[in-house]
Formats: C-alpha cells, structure tokens, sequence
C-alpha cells in the first residue's frame, strides 16, 4: 500500500469583499481572492496545492467576536484523487483597558473538525488544542497589535493505521488604520507521523518521520490616491483624485521534510525548499471631490493642498486657499483629527438638547462649546494628540509652530514612548532650541522619516508652520500609514526572515 503522509495547513479567508481590517483567519498560510482559495498541503516530501471555496460567519459583541469558516478543497492537480473538509469556529474575548488606552484578547476554539482524504489514506482530526493572546495598543492614528498562539493538532490515519502530531507555534504583527491594514504570521510547524500498514503479504510494516515547515504570511489592504486627468478640454475641472482601495495576500512556505518514494520514507535525504502563494482581490474605486483653489496653481505645495481638500482634510468655501499664510492650532488639530478619521460625537451621533440644570462646560475657555469645531478639539485632547498652550487655554487662533505640529503627528501615532532614554541629542544643528516637550516627538519624526533638517541641518522648531509646511506633513503622515507601515509589517518581515 503506498505510504501517504499528510501535513495540513489550511488557511480559510471571508469572502466578503472588504472588511474593517486584513487578518489571515486561520494559521496555515493560504491566500485567496474573490472567486477562489489556495493553500499548500505536503504530502510525500513535496508541496502540493489545493484549491477550492470558504465561507465565513463572522459576529462581533462588544467585548467578544466569533468567526466560524467552512470551506471545501480539492486537489489543483486533476490526476490527484483528494478531498480536504474542514469547518472551525474561534472565540475571541477582549479586555479593554480605556486607562492604559490597550485592549487584551484571547482566543481560544470553539469547535473544529477536519478530514482529508488522499488516494485509500484518510487523515481525521480526533483532537485540536489552541491558545492565543493578543495585546492591542489603541492609538488614535492607528491601531497596532502582537500576538502570540501555541497550538497542537493530533490525527487519526484510518481510524487504526497511525497517527500525526502537528505542534504549532509563533504569533503575528499588525496594524489598522482608516487608510490601511496588514497583519503578518509567522508560524512554526514541528511535524511527527507514525504509521503502521500491512504490506501485500501482510505483514505490518512501521514507518515514522519528523519534519519542519515555517509559513509566512501577510494580508493587506491598502487606500491610495491617484490623480486622473479630465480627457474633455471643455470642463469646469482639469481632472481629480480617485482612491483605490487594493487587497493583496502574500504567503513563504519554507519546508525541511523528508523524501517519500512509492511510499517508502527516505529519511537521509531530505527534501528542503521553498514554495510561494499570492492573490488579489478586484480594487475598489472611489472618486474625490474636486479642489478648485485660484491660488494654489503652481505652487510647490499645491499637490499635497489638493489631496487634503479632496479627503475632507480641509474643509471650506472659500476659493482662496491662503497657503504662506500660519496654519493655526484649530485648523490643524481638526485636519489631523479628520486625517486620522476620528469620528467625533457631531458625526455620529445626534446632539442632545441640555436641559436647563445641564450645561455643558468647554474643556477651554477660549473654545466654546457651541463652536462648530468644539468636538474635533475635544476629540483631539481626549486622544491625547494636543494639550493646551495653559490650563483652560487652546489658543485655537494661535500660530502653530513645528514643534507642535510635530509632537501632534507622533502623538497620533503613539510613537513618542520609542525615543531614547532622556539626555540624548537628536542630530539636528539646532538641537539646543528643540523644546524638552517636543524633543522625543522630533527625535522620532526623523527617526521615521517624516521631517529632516533644512539646508544647514536645522529642524527649526519654534518656527511657525504655514499652511502649505503643515499640508505637506500631513500628506507625508498619511503616506507613512499608507506606505510605511504595511513595508514594514509584509515586506521586511516576510523577505529578511
């Protein structure tokens, strides 16, 4: 009888067309698309691929979520008689800890159940044990996640013939944000199979091995901007921004297995190597709103002012966009509130009308609660993004400096907390005038390559910000959640590891 040796590792995907985020459901590396699912599955030393159909159900609560998938596989190579089946579903209980601004899940399975059939061999599942935790840091730019899972799979080969033991170790990377999300797992696999067969005599014949794989995969989803020229020559705007939103799934299988001939296990030779899936789903197309600025026209800045105003980042009427002129502390804290897009309570919610013994107080006294920009100020102070200039001040008409536009970026982002322990000096020439409240977010903003000295090296920091200077951090800070972060969360995790 031909010895079969089956390692599974199933990934099973929503076949929703773009959900909240981009997470791999399952822990076996597969990719797929709208119309069709893809993973590996080794079998006698070499990867073999199958493809089929997932479903998914996926309900959320307020501190619990529940995903159940079921999916059909068979495999892509007609000549090979296989079958795979397989229906889990995932408990996720999360823990929010609103006074360290974290939330804590835990993952545990619900039930499960897996078949695979391959030529006379079938392979049951008759035990899965798995635990994940998982640390979420809530900033308000973007969401960033760690998690760590240990798992162990048991199977039954013909009910009597054997068994396989699959332990599974690792954990993922991850961040989400209004303009994208990727989350990245790198899982060990440790693999021991021992089987026992009667021969065409027979006679029972033993055989046992051990092998390795380590799958790597990553799931993004991506907003970008793209400008299209208007073909008419006859048109009151020459062209506009469109936002594409893209999804693309990557997975690396590297494999250390032994070679399996006729059913005969070769264990010194070892068959090592490396297999690579991808797929992409449809993009989605929106088309912007048309900036029609008669000031911005060859400006330098006038790329990045056009992006913001299309995003309702900038808001207003007015035809006269004013770019050397100071940006102020209002219009930037609702810019990067808008840009980060924090819903505040006047967008989501209807305001309630106070009764005659409840009056609502400003957190500042020179922003009245009856301002139309009251919730975007309060939003960015609860967040934590900006404080004021003294307390019970904002100064909302003040000039904005860089320092502070700086320090509110970084704040957004949560990132102030990697500087370096105090008594350091950042490489800037002007180090000396970098107030000690903005010198970690500054620190880090050239860390991350969102701001870099001028011509003598100087980050000019109590130097006020005008709103062409402050368009263009913003589009660089959009850019870093658009570009940066899902670079460093796929391609440096899945190409340098």
């Amino acid at each position: 009888m031909r010895k079969l040796i089956t390692v599974l590792m199933i990934m099973a995907f929503t076949m929703v067309s773009y959900p909240a985020n981009a997470t791999p459901p399952d822990y076996c590396g597969g990719v797929n698309n709208e119309y069709e699912y893809q993973e590996l599955v080794f079998l006698s030393g070499q990867p073999v691929k199958f493809v089929g159909k997932v479903t998914v159900s996926d309900r959320t609560k307020t501190d619990s979520r529940t995903i159940s998938y079921k999916f059909t596989l068979a495999p892509e190579d007609k000549t090979i008689k296989g079958k795979l089946d397989r229906k889990v579903t995932y408990e996720i209980d999360y823990t929010r800890r609103d006074d360290k601004g974290q939330t804590l899940a835990s993952d545990t399975v619900k039930s499960y159940s897996e078949t695979v059939t391959f030529d006379k061999d079938k392979y049951v599942l008759d035990d899965y044990q798995f635990s994940k935790g998982e640390i979420i840091d809530n900033r308000p730019a973007s969401d960033f996640s760690s998690g760590t899972l240990t798992a162990r799979k048991y199977y039954k080969i013909n009910k009597t013939e054997g068994e396989a033991i699959v332990e599974i170790s690792g954990g993922d990377v991850g961040y989400e944000n209004f303009w994208g999300s990727t989350e990245t797992q790198l899982i060990n696999y440790t693999i021991e199979v021992d089987s026992q067969k009667k021969d065409d005599e027979g006679e029972t014949e033993s055989q046992s091995w051990q092998g390795t794989v380590t799958a790597q995969v990553s799931d993004s989803m991506t907003k970008t901007l793209k400008y299209d020229e208007n073909e008419a020559s006859y048109s009151s705007f020459p062209g506009g921004h469109v936002r594409v939103t893209s999804r693309q799934m990557v997975s690396r299988y590297d494999y250390d297995l032994p070679r399996v001939v006729e059913g005969t296990v070769n264990d010194d030779r070892r068959n090592r190597g490396v297999a690579e899936l991808n797929a992409s789903m449809t993009p989605r197309i929106e088309r912007l709103i048309v900036p029609k600025f008669r000031d911005t026209g060859g400006h330098w800045a006038e790329e990045d002012i056009n992006k913001l105003y299309s995003l309702d980042v900038f808001d207003g009427n007015s035809q006269f966009f004013l770019a050397d002129t100071p940006m102020t502390r209002l219009d930037f804290a609702r810019a990067v509130v808008k840009a980060c897009d924090i819903r505040t309570e006047t967008a989501t919610t209807a305001r309630k009308r106070p009764s005659k013994k409840e009056k609502p107080v400003s957190i500042f006294s020179d922003v009245a609660v009856t301002d139309s920009n009251y919730e975007y100020v309060k939003q960015a102070v609860d967040k934590g993004i900006i404080s004021g200039v003294a307390p019970g001040q904002f100064s909302p008409q003040g000039n904005l400096t860089r320092a502070q536009a700086i320090t509110i970026i970084i704040k957004a982002l949560g990132f102030e907390g990697r500087a370096p322990s105090p008594g350091y000096a950042t490489s800037f020439m002007d180090d000396r005038s970098i107030p000690g409240w903005a010198r970690d977010s500054i620190y880090m903003a050239a860390e991350i390559g969102l701001v870099q000295g001028d011509n003598a090296n100087r980050v000019n920091p109590n130097q006020v910000m005008t709103r062409a200077e402050a368009s263009a951090l913003l589009v660089k800070f959009l850019n870093f959640l658009e570009v940066d972060l899902q670079k460093d969360y796929r391609e440096n995790i899945v190409l340098y590891n």
